[in-house]
């Protein structure tokens, strides 16, 4: 299983852009799907983001669709978030979150594999 560490948080001020990262270590991280997730206080943690593998299929919650962007680059083991036209309703911590899925799924269950977590700031 691949370890994740997300970068990229800080704070910004409303319509700013971020951009997120997150960094894998481990075999076949090609063959991982990737979520990025967020939760803020008194939330569930909730998907926000995903990737799959080969296929480059994306999702988008309705709440970012437009707005963030989801990237991979298998070389570098690394997935990224690009958040722009921030809003402080998008305040929250982000994870990341890596599933095998060789067949290129993107749907489904996740596998309970998260990194530390960063935390954006959305300020009005």
């Amino acid at each position: 299983q691949v370890q994740l560490v997300e970068s990229g948080g800080g704070l910004v001020q409303a319509g700013g852009s971020l951009r997120l990262s997150c960094a894998a270590s481990g075999r076949a991280f090609s063959m991982y799907r990737v979520g990025w997730f967020r939760q803020a206080p008194g939330n569930e943690r909730e998907i926000v983001a995903a990737i799959s593998t080969n296929d480059m299929i994306t999702y988008y919650s309705d709440s970012v669709k437009g707005r963030f962007t989801i990237s991979r680059d298998n070389a570098k083991n690394t997935a990224y978030l690009q958040m722009n036209s921030l809003k402080p309703e998008d305040t929250a911590v982000y994870y990341c979150n890596a599933d095998y899925a060789p067949t290129g799924r993107i749907t489904g269950s996740w596998s309970d594999h998260w990194g530390q977590g960063t935390q954006v700031t959305v300020s009005s």
